[in-house]
């Protein structure tokens, strides 16, 4: 049935591909895309069929019902036609629950709604389009929710073994960072924050601009407070003339820049890359409000989650975050815990944009932004620019700053790349990314000494903890509980400048930038002792990536940039590092803080197979 007419915005954009989904409300009928010949609905529409590729695709009509597989009340964010608050919904198709259609929930209580409830189609008409709503049916029923198209345990088998046993990853290393002023509203060029960090990294590595042969960044756009233009942008004002350069958003996350630059350098095609990420999101903000700015986008979108007020990645992760809850016994104090911990961090970083402290209680008593995340939850905009030079391996022993070397990186695909059709418990593309890390080197989780991980949001560092394994699948809650796990001084150091949630959004570069700090040992006040091993993610949702890091001393590979004396030769016999599970009282014979029953023995400290925090437990993600 049609409704009454309203001025949503932003529409569809009808194609020669969608306007049949768009429109076929018009008789009261959801059509959705099927495939000939094995009869499989795929969405969004594709010319192939994504299970027997078949070109054989046609369109079906379906009934209309289905069951409501996540939803999230959006409280913060509001579209033309479409107040706050309002229910954002994913719902599974019930003739093919691989199919999951976004949506909004109506004629319902959000406080009423509950997964599994079955949900029926209504049609909104906006101008030529319309939109397919959902409400419960009259009377209720419940169905199972839609299954894992791959359970989050097994996302291991399906990783794609080493062509070789020569790595790219060996060819290159980092040997400088370098970082801009950081602000919320710096009202500056941001193209003079990013020469601010390019012109410290080259300074730190000891370089000058004219050995410079290679740029590389992400996502090498000036839209919305997102970059300065990218490598054109640099080159333009710098005059660096390179040989390779490289830019854009279809990559391994922020961090794809780096890699990028890895694989130039293992080519011979640059022999110093410098990498930048500029962020000036909080002056683009102030400067709409200004009216000095136009607002992004248009009254159509190709998007298939806009149109239901769905404008933030916060709604897609609060859907994944929303089933973990519910399959894992997860709540809001898990994610606090995260939140609390990033600030800590910050109160001793004299660069973090938020130093002050925070309780439980304030965490959880701050407005919502869509539930289950509140202000807390979500990663601070600002303005800023990271810069990172990496360099040829065989140039390391001439540089200043001990280099640090790029032990593996994670970047399988396995999962699907569309938002509301992926992994339901997770955030999108950080398991696949993480099993993969782990077939490229003999290191394992309890070797990491620091975890720089992505965090957009509260959830999307669940979510890396539970995919690198630092506990198993599910295990996050009893991990996290007391914060204790993830302190400077315990299981897992987490973002120790005070990650996205504290320090500022720098869209993971900031990440990139504090793993190599601590592995120089330039951490002051919030320096993690012995730290010789980081790992570092960047993005997720989007293709993403993730990176181990080791310091010279850790590597074999030092020899190869002349590293000499008794002691790190000692160190590079002794692979691999030796290293307590445990950090929390190391040299005492009491019991830590951490489980409260770790046992010193041999040297280590040993565990008790019953204690709770079980770094690396049920990892079913390694191989």
């Amino acid at each position: 049935m049609g409704l009454h007419p309203v001025s949503r915005l932003p529409l569809p954009q009808l194609t020669f591909d969608n306007a049949f989904f768009w429109t076929s409300g018009a008789d009261g009928q959801l059509r959705i895309q099927e495939c000939g010949d094995c009869r499989s609905l795929i969405h969004p529409p594709q010319p192939v069929c994504r299970y027997c590729k078949s070109h054989n695709m046609g369109i079906r009509a379906v009934s209309g019902r289905a069951v409501l597989s996540a939803f999230t009340v959006n409280h913060r964010f509001a579209m033309p036609g479409l107040a706050a608050p309002y229910v954002i919904a994913q719902v599974a198709i019930e003739e093919d629950p691989r199919v999951r259609l976004t949506t909004n929930i109506i004629d319902c209580d959000p406080d009423e709604l509950e997964l599994g409830r079955v949900v029926e189609v209504v049609f909104e008409q906006n101008e030529d389009t319309w939109l397919p709503l959902f409400r419960p049916t009259a009377e209720p029923e419940t169905a199972a929710l839609p299954p894992d198209e791959i359970a989050p345990q097994d996302f291991a088998k399906h990783v794609r073994p080493m062509i070789g046993t020569d790595k790219f990853e060996d060819h290159s290393a980092i040997t400088g960072i370098g970082a801009s002023r950081m602000g919320r509203r710096l009202m500056v060029n941001p193209l003079s924050l990013t020469i601010e960090a390019c012109e410290a990294a080259i300074a730190d590595a000891g370089l000058t601009l004219a050995d410079i042969d290679g740029l590389s960044t992400y996502p090498a756009m000036d839209a919305v407070g997102m970059g300065e233009g990218g490598c054109t942008a640099l080159e333009g004002a710098l005059g660096i003339r390179p040989t390779w350069i490289n830019g854009g958003m279809d990559t391994f996350g922020p961090g794809g820049s780096v890699i990028a630059a890895m694989m130039a350098v293992a080519t011979g095609m640059a022999t110093h890359v410098l990498c930048f990420r500029t962020l000036w999101e909080a002056t683009f903000q102030q400067l709409m409000k200004e009216g000095k700015l136009s607002p992004p986008g248009g009254a159509r979108t190709t998007s298939f989650q806009m149109p239901f007020g769905a404008m933030s990645a916060a709604h897609t992760l609060a859907l994944n975050a929303q089933r973990h809850f519910h399959r894992y016994g997860t709540t809001r104090e898990t994610l606090g815990w995260i939140a609390l911990n990033q600030r800590a961090n910050a109160a001793l970083n004299p660069t973090a944009i938020y130093r002050d402290p925070m309780t439980m209680d304030d965490y959880l008593s701050a407005r919502m932004i869509t539930t289950p995340f509140g202000l807390y939850d979500c990663d601070v905009p600002c303005d800023g620019a990271i810069a990172v030079i990496v360099s040829a391996v065989d140039t390391v022993a001439d540089r200043p700053k001990k280099p640090v070397f790029i032990e593996a990186v994670g970047t399988q695909i396995i999962e699907r790349t569309d938002w509301d059709q992926t992994t339901m418990t997770h955030e999108p593309q950080v398991l696949g990314q993480s099993a993969h890390l782990w077939t490229r080197t003999s290191l394992r989780p309890k070797d990491v000494d620091v975890a720089e991980l992505y965090d957009g949001f509260t959830f999307n560092c669940l979510s890396w903890l539970e995919a690198l394994g630092f506990c198993g699948i599910g295990e996050a809650k009893d991990f996290l509980d007391g914060g204790a796990a993830i302190a400077r001084d315990g299981v897992i150091p987490l973002n120790t400048h005070g990650g996205q949630l504290s320090h500022g959004r720098t869209h993971g570069m900031g990440l990139i930038h504090e793993a190599i700090t601590q592995l120089r040992g330039e951490g002051g006040e919030r320096q993690v002792a012995d730290a010789r091993v980081a790992v570092v993610s960047s993005g997720g949702l989007t293709p993403s990536g993730v990176l181990l890091w080791s310091g010279a001393w850790g590597s074999e590979r030092a020899e190869r940039c002349g590293s000499d004396g008794a002691a790190d030769r000692r160190r590079q016999r002794q692979q691999p590092i030796p290293r307590a599970q445990c950090r929390r009282r190391r040299r005492a014979s009491t019991p830590c803080r951490t489980c409260g029953r770790c046992l010193r023995g041999s040297g280590r400290t040993r565990r008790r197979s019953s204690c709770r925090i079980r770094l690396g437990s049920s990892i079913s993600v390694l191989p």
